[in-house]
């Protein structure tokens, strides 16, 4: 067996070698005389995920994080963007509006609740601050755990094996280590051109939903929001189904100024915000004014104080991001990059993780395996009122790549159950299966919108990763009654013109 496995590993080097992969025998040999085996810069999730899982294998390893605070003072600990102003308190204030929505149902199910129903923003505000805390400790313990030294620095490289570290209060250290990764990620970005944009707003991260996602959680805690979309919202998603998202968001109260344009934003003598935008389409010009501005405008790499260009680290010029292999290796044979920072990586935290522990493996010489998935393999969900989860190609991208002709795709309209009892509109819940036109059918792409829909494509994501097909997806038993069931009942084709409404078993 283990004559096998030492074949199969020699056989799969020598296929990388045959794409172009160098892999240098250091990688895997034994230590050498440098401070650590590995050392990693920055400590979001796929920074952490690489330091654990290289000193669970046995190398020495250490972690340099440190957060420059924004604009507005603002400072959080270990744990990167997601923990700290990402995912996780997104999705918990998402679940806030959630709840807003679910007591408003209740009283159809027969709960009496007493009016008025309020909301606090400040229990919410300190209840997600102390989840996150408690994180960044978690964090911390896991690194002590498993005797990653932690350094609260700023890291930058000397050269390819010297790193230089700096605290809060400009002390400054040296170490050395055989392999380096980059995983600093990116910050929030402001749209300077806009006079009063840094004075008077707040930035948020890039991602195309997270705007979206925002202006929902605050609508469902009843605050008046509009969001401003210069062309088209989700861009890279399937458009359908950003249009079942807005469509929904604009039902239940979101406003939006369509094609508009920010020109400036001044502060009244009210203490009220003056925001003027230009409608791209009649030129016209417009004004209102809001207690909060929150821009979701860009996202720039923290590349810039890593000085890694002077040792030889490329990075895309466009972008700022550092280029990389498929094997996450850098222009240096011995520096890595992973994550946000890494070009044309998925920027998403599953993704970061699942390179930085394969990575780390590799560099221990456990393994030879990375991390290949491209991004249309990545399952994703969109967390708005109505949650938008999909997997694969959308159906713009699949057309472009295959030709229409060469397409097919199921969908329905349906409806949840739990909508029923509440008198829910479910207009916009649907599901939209995109499948190679001949042949077997093999499934390119996946999406749905309705309730829980990050439970719901998780599992199916799976069926893509294997290849599956229309016929093995309809040959599914479902789970009755499950929203997730509609997906394996789905047999009307979008060419064949027929009414996609569910209406029955």
């Amino acid at each position: 067996m283990a004559a096998l496995c030492s074949k199969h590993r020699l056989k799969h080097l020598q296929h990388l070698c045959s794409f172009g992969f160098k892999i240098p025998r250091r990688n895997f040999a034994g230590k050498g005389k440098y401070d650590y085996d590995l050392v990693v810069i920055g400590g979001g999730s796929g920074g952490l995920a690489c330091s654990k899982e290289a000193a669970q294998l046995g190398q020495k390893v250490a972690v340099l994080d440190y957060v420059e605070a924004s604009v507005r003072g603002t400072t959080w600990g270990l744990g990167g963007t997601c923990v700290n102003v990402g995912c996780i308190p997104k999705k918990l204030m998402h679940q806030a509006a959630l709840l807003g929505t679910a007591v408003k149902d209740a009283k159809k199910y027969g709960w009496k609740i007493p009016e008025p129903v309020s909301h606090d923003w400040a229990t919410m505000s300190q209840a997600v601050q102390n989840h996150v805390k408690s994180l960044n400790w978690g964090h911390r313990v896991q690194l002590q755990d498993r005797k990653v030294k932690y350094l609260n620095m700023k890291g930058s490289l000397v050269d390819e094996h010297t790193i230089r570290g700096m605290n809060a209060k400009g002390k400054e250290m040296t170490v050395t280590a055989r392999n380096v990764v980059i995983a600093t990620g990116g910050r929030p970005k402001y749209p300077t051109h806009v006079p009063g944009a840094l004075e008077f707003g707040i930035s948020m991260m890039k991602w195309p939903h997270v705007g979206l996602e925002c202006a929902g959680f605050l609508t469902g805690i009843g605050l008046d929001t509009t969001v401003m979309v210069r062309s088209i919202a989700l861009r890279g998603f399937d458009q359908q189904m950003s249009r079942l998202v807005t469509d929904y968001m604009e039902a239940y109260g979101t406003r939006f100024s369509w094609d508009a344009v920010p020109k400036k934003v001044e502060k009244l003598p009210s203490g009220l915000l003056q925001v003027t935008w230009t409608d791209t389409q009649s030129k016209q010009e417009h004004q209102d004014a809001f207690n909060t501005v929150l821009w979701a405008v860009g996202r720039a790499p923290e590349t810039k104080t890593l000085n890694l260009k002077q040792v030889g680290v490329e990075l895309n010029e466009d972008t700022g991001k550092v280029i990389v292999a498929a094997d996450e290796r850098t222009s240096m044979s011995n520096i890595f990059a992973i994550g946000d920072i890494a070009q044309g990586r998925p920027e998403l935290t599953p993704t970061a993780i699942k390179a930085g522990k394969l990575l780390a493996r590799r560099l221990a010489g456990h393994s030879i395996s990375f991390m290949c998935a491209g991004v249309f393999q990545v399952p994703t969900t969109v967390f708005t009122p109505l949650e938008y989860g999909c997997v694969g190609l959308s159906e713009e991208e699949a057309e472009r790549r295959c030709g229409k002709e060469n397409v097919e795709v199921y969908h329905a309209f349906y409806k949840p159950l739990e909508f029923t009892v509440a008198e829910r509109d479910a207009g916009q819940c649907y599901i939209k299966v995109v499948c190679e036109g001949h042949g077997d059918q093999r499934v390119l792409g996946l999406h749905f919108t309705g309730p829980n829909a990050g439970e719901v494509t998780q599992g199916f994501a799976l069926g893509l990763q294997c290849g599956f097909t229309y016929a093995q997806l309809r040959d599914t038993v479902g789970i009755h009654p499950t929203c997730a069931e509609e997906l394996t009942k789905i047999n009307i084709t979008k060419r064949s013109g027929l009414d996609a409404t569910v209406t029955g078993c």
